[in-house]
């Protein structure tokens, strides 16, 4: 009886020459694997794709929940942005399919796991180091790196093997979930071009955008979004309504220069309107309530976790201690922000929390302040003794030398 191998299965050209490549290459019996993270991909037909093809069985998984309650309201937390852009859309994603496909494999008894990763990008790291940290006696193959064949080869290979290769709508290659949608390749790849329009799907162009701004207000517990105007919903729901809203205003459109993982410099277009809004209004909750020492520090390891999330490593012990010290953080990250959607942009125009630092009567320049001013003269003295004794000594000297 042929090996099983499970395929991360996306119904593209890619996943869907390697189909009948690992077949033909290994013996394998293929077992497919979608893992709906909220792509809103026509999961049918992806199906009907994946038994024309050859595989023996289709497993569709629904975790659009565990990505958004586990994998981006961490994110949130953290405040990731890679290289301060990037809301990690994709690279999030990576790990949740990653132990998916390792879940079929066990229940399947399969004794490898396949994914459609070129040899360029980021994503091969997140899949392999994943997969290989969840179960090592697995196998993994990645036959477009395996195979170097460029598309219009693997669209001559599927012809040549009785296949018609899927329909190429476009010439961008996209990957969507909920937190994002990432786009690259054609046009995009000469970074003096403008992404042409027809590159773009969730913002909308400024022709379009509407005249008269929309406030909203997001209500967060302990870092994480859980109500939108009032209203208490779940953040999945929060995210696919607040992309579908800030879209409409251009919001969220990032054209970034970013240094892969690889080392190789690639221009990447993405369209993250929840993310934009969320990660800043999230920022500024934080500002409220947490110490400068606090906030000084967070970044630092935000920074840090944004990288190994980029970078693949989501299983780095380094990552969940970073997590944990981001969770403490978050205790008090309770309150309300209201955000202005207009034109382009977003801007946050208030923010409260019963938890909140500020206390008006201690910054007030009215008349029922209760800040001490005469306090200031002392505190100034210590504060800078020693930078102000430095700077004497440095004078003194510079008059040595000048007499």
């Amino acid at each position: 009886m042929p090996s099983k191998i499970v395929l991360g299965y996306s119904g593209g050209l890619d996943t869907s020459a390697a189909i009948p490549w690992l077949k033909e290459k290994y013996g394998f019996d293929v077992v497919t694997v979608t893992v709906d993270v909220g792509q809103n991909d026509d999961f049918s037909s992806v199906v009907e794709r994946s038994s024309e093809l050859g595989a023996i069985k289709h497993y569709q998984v629904d975790a659009k929940e565990e990505f958004a309650d586990v994998f981006i309201a961490q994110s949130i937390r953290a405040n990731g942005l890679y290289q301060g852009t990037y809301p990690l859309s994709t690279a999030l994603a990576r790990p949740l399919i990653a132990s998916k496909l390792v879940d079929i494999a066990d229940k399947e008894d399969a004794s490898a796991v396949a994914h459609g990763c070129t040899g360029k990008g980021n994503d091969q790291v997140r899949f392999d180091l994943m997969i290989q940290a969840l179960n090592p006696s697995l196998k993994v193959i990645a036959p477009v790196r395996e195979w170097g064949l460029s598309r219009d080869e693997e669209r001559e290979y599927l012809k040549s093997k009785g296949f018609e290769p899927p329909v190429k709508h476009s010439e961008f290659s996209v990957d969507q979930n909920l937190w994002g949608r990432s786009v690259e390749g054609g046009a995009l790849e000469d970074p003096a071009v403008e992404p042409p329009r027809e590159s773009l799907a969730w913002t909308a162009p400024p022709e379009k955008w509407p005249k008269e701004a929309t406030k909203i207000t997001v209500g967060f517990e302990k870092g994480i979004p859980v109500t939108l105007d009032g209203e208490r919903m779940r953040l999945s729901i929060m995210v696919t309504h607040l992309n579908a809203l800030a879209g409409t205003y251009g919001i969220g459109l990032l054209d970034h220069m970013e240094d892969r993982t690889v080392g190789i410099k690639s221009r990447e277009v993405y369209e993250c309107p929840a993310a934009t809004v969320l990660i800043g209004a999230h920022r500024e909750i934080e500002k409220l309530v947490l110490t400068r020492s606090e906030a000084s520090f967070k970044q630092l390891v935000e920074q840090q976790w944004t990288w190994l999330v980029y970078s693949g490593l989501w299983v780095d012990p380094l990552r969940a201690d970073l997590q944990a010290f981001i969770d403490s953080t978050q205790e008090y990250v309770t309150g309300e922000v209201t955000i202005k959607l207009f034109g382009g942009a977003c801007r946050v125009t208030g923010r409260s929390s019963p938890y909140a630092l500020y206390q008006k009567q201690l910054s007030t320049y009215g008349i029922d302040s209760s800040f001490d001013q005469k306090a200031a003269e002392g505190f100034i003295k210590l504060w800078g003794l020693g930078s102000v004794m430095a700077a004497r000594r440095n004078i003194s000297k510079t008059k040595e030398v000048l007499a």
